[in-house]
C-alpha cells in the first residue's frame, strides 16, 4: 500500500519533466518525430554523401549537445526554479541555438548535395555559405529576443564593433570579397587548370579567404582571392564552345642541308600516323619552320593536349617519335654549335668543278627546243651566264599578269601551271612540268605580262635564263630571231588550232601571221637591226 504513493509521485514527476522539456524546447509534441527524422537524415548523409561526412557529424554532436543543454533546462525547471531565472534562460538559449546548427547544417547537405544535385544544378559554395549564415543570424537574433536581450543597444553595438574590426581586417575582408566576385560571376571553375604569375595548376576549391590550384608537382598552393582579383589568371585550355584542350610546341633543330619541306613532310607523317594518349587527332599534329640560326634551322611541332595534367609525359613522346622519324630518314638533329671548315681549294679541283657544273648546263640547254639555233659555242657561252634557282614545295615560281623577261628550265622537281577562271577568282589547272620543260619563254623574247601562274608542286631546282644573258648572242646572229620566231609560232599556233578547232588552210594562215608578228615584236624587244 505504501508504494502505490511512490509510483504516483515518480510518475508525476516524470510527466512534469517531459512537460518542461516540451517547454524548453518550445516544440510541444513535435520534438519525437523531430528527432527521429533528423537521425534518420543525418544517418543516410553519413552512408550515401561521403564528401560531407565530417559536416554531418558535427550536426551529430551539436544535436547530442543541444540535447543535453535541454535535457539540463528541464531538470532546473523541475527542480522549482522560476522560467525566468538566468540558469533557465541561457541554458535553454544554448540548448536551442545548438539544436539549430545542428538542423540548419544537416538541411544544406539535404538541399545542396543531394536535392540539387540529383537536379544537375551545382550553385556556387558561396551561396550555400550565405545561406546558412543568414540562417544563423536569424536564428540568434530570434533566440536573443526570447531570453530578452535588447537588440536595439547590441545592434548599435554591432555597428561600432563592424567599424573597428573592418579597419582591423583589411585584407582578410579584401580576400573574402574577392572570392565572392569570383564565385558569383564563374569566371574561375573548380577543375579548370589556371596560370597566375610562376604558378600554374588545376583549382581545386574555391573559399571565402583563398582559391586551392593543385599543381603537377603534387604540391597545393592556397592564392588568396584578392591577389587573384588584382592579377591576370590564364585559364589553360579553355575556348568558347570548344573541347578542353591547349596546344603544346615542341622545338627542334635541323642543319640547312636538309630541305624545311623534307622535314616537315617527315615529322607531320610520323605524328599523325601515331595515336598517343593525352593528345587530340583533331587539330592533327603540325610542323612548321620558326626561326634561322647560324648552323641550323629550328623547326617546331605543334599538337594539342587534352590531359593537361601530364603535358610533360605526352612532349616526351612526341620527342620521340620526332627522333625516330628523322632518324629513319637520315635526318639527324642538330645542336647549337660553330664549325670552321677548311676546304684545300687548287686551281685544279676549281676548274673540274666549274667544268662539270658547265657540262650539265650546257647538256639542259641543248635538250631545248628554242635553242636548237644556237651552235654549241653559243650554246656553252649560255650555260655560263645562267643562274640557279630553287624553290620549295608551294612556292610560287610565276605569277599570271606580272611582268618579267626571264624564262624557267625545270631540272628537277615538278610544278603545275594554273590560269585564272573566267569569275576572275578561282585558279583552274592547266598543265603539269616535269624536268626538262621550258615556261616564260615568251617573256625572255618579247617581254610583257605572264599569261599563267606556276606553282612548284615539290622542292624543285630552275636555271633562269634573262634577257641579258641572251641578247649579247641574238645581237652577233641578229637571223637567229626568225628561226626562234619561227619556234614559237609553231608552239603557240598548235596550241590555237586544238582550242578553236582550226583546219589545215587556217592553220597555216595562223602560223605565217603569227610568226611575222613575233618575228617583229623579238627584234625590237631586243633592238635588233632589220
Amino acid at each position: 500500500m505504501i508504494c502505490l504513493p511512490l509510483h504516483l509521485a515518480l510518475f508525476d514527476l516524470a510527466q512534469g519533466f517531459f512537460h518542461n522539456l516540451q517547454t524548453a524546447l518550445g516544440m510541444g509534441t513535435a520534438m519525437p518525430w523531430l528527432a527521429a527524422i533528423f537521425v534518420a537524415a543525418a544517418s543516410g548523409l553519413l552512408a550515401w554523401v561521403p564528401p560531407q561526412r565530417r559536416r554531418v557529424g558535427a550536426a551529430l554532436l551539436l544535436f547530442i549537445g543541444a540535447s543535453g543543454c535541454l535535457l539540463v533546462a528541464a531538470a532546473v525547471l523541475t527542480d522549482g526554479f522560476e522560467p525566468d531565472h538566468p540558469a533557465y534562460r541561457w541554458t535553454r538559449f544554448v540548448g536551442q541555438l545548438l539544436l539549430a546548427a545542428a538542423l540548419i547544417n544537416v538541411a544544406g547537405v539535404m538541399l545542396f548535395d543531394v536535392l540539387l544535385s540529383a537536379l544537375r544544378i551545382r550553385p556556387p559554395a558561396l551561396v550555400s555559405d550565405l545561406l546558412i549564415a543568414f540562417s544563423y543570424i536569424i536564428v540568434v537574433i530570434s533566440l536573443l529576443a526570447n531570453v530578452g536581450v535588447n537588440l536595439t543597444g547590441l545592434v548599435a553595438t554591432s555597428a561600432v564593433l563592424t567599424a573597428i574590426i573592418g579597419f582591423s581586417l583589411q585584407d582578410t575582408l579584401g580576400n573574402i570579397m574577392g572570392g565572392v566576385a569570383v564565385q558569383l560571376d564563374r569566371s574561375i571553375s573548380v577543375g579548370e587548370w589556371i596560370r597566375v604569375g610562376e604558378v600554374e595548376g588545376r583549382v581545386t576549391q574555391i573559399r571565402w579567404r583563398h582559391t586551392s590550384i593543385e599543381t603537377r608537382n603534387w604540391d597545393t598552393v592556397l592564392i588568396p582571392n584578392s591577389l587573384l582579383v588584382k592579377s591576370q589568371v590564364t585559364v589553360l585550355g579553355r575556348r568558347e564552345g570548344q573541347p578542353t584542350q591547349r596546344r603544346q610546341a615542341i622545338q627542334f633543330h635541323i642543319d640547312y642541308r636538309h630541305s624545311p619541306t623534307q622535314v616537315i613532310d617527315i615529322v607531320e607523317a610520323a605524328l599523325r600516323a601515331q595515336a598517343f594518349a593525352g593528345a587530340a587527332t583533331e587539330p592533327p599534329p603540325q610542323c612548321i619552320m620558326v626561326d634561322y640560326r647560324d648552323s641550323y634551322a629550328t623547326y617546331a611541332v605543334r599538337y594539342w593536349l587534352i590531359d593537361l595534367a601530364r603535358n610533360d609525359g605526352a612532349d616526351s613522346v612526341v620527342r620521340g617519335v620526332i627522333y625516330g622519324a628523322l632518324k629513319r630518314a637520315g635526318i639527324s638533329p642538330s645542336i647549337p654549335a660553330q664549325q670552321v671548315f677548311f676546304t684545300e681549294e687548287d686551281s685544279a679541283r676549281r676548274e673540274r668543278k666549274e667544268e662539270r657544273d658547265l657540262a650539265e648546263r650546257t647538256a639542259a640547254i641543248s635538250a631545248v627546243e628554242l635553242f636548237s639555233p644556237l651552235t654549241e659555242a653559243e650554246r656553252r657561252e649560255l650555260a655560263g651566264r645562267i643562274k640557279t634557282a630553287p624553290f620549295v614545295r608551294g612556292e610560287t615560281i610565276m605569277r599570271q599578269g606580272a611582268r618579267g623577261d626571264w624564262l624557267y628550265l625545270l631540272v628537277r622537281g615538278g610544278a603545275e601551271v594554273k590560269v585564272i577562271a573566267d569569275d576572275g577568282r578561282t585558279s583552274k589547272h592547266v598543265a603539269d612540268l616535269r624536268p626538262g620543260d621550258l615556261f616564260g619563254e615568251m617573256g625572255l623574247m618579247i617581254g610583257g605580262e605572264r599569261t599563267a601562274t606556276v606553282i612548284a608542286k615539290s622542292d624543285s631546282t630552275c636555271y633562269r635564263v634573262d634577257k641579258a644573258d641572251f641578247e649579247s648572242i641574238l645581237a652577233s646572229r641578229p637571223e637567229m630571231a626568225e628561226e626562234i620566231a619561227r619556234i614559237l609560232a609553231v608552239r603557240k599556233t598548235e596550241l590555237e588550232a586544238v582550242r578553236e578547232n582550226l583546219n589545215e588552210e587556217a592553220r597555216k594562215l595562223r602560223l605565217s601571221q603569227t610568226q611575222g608578228d613575233l618575228l617583229h615584236r623579238i627584234r625590237r624587244f631586243f633592238t635588233l637591226e632589220m
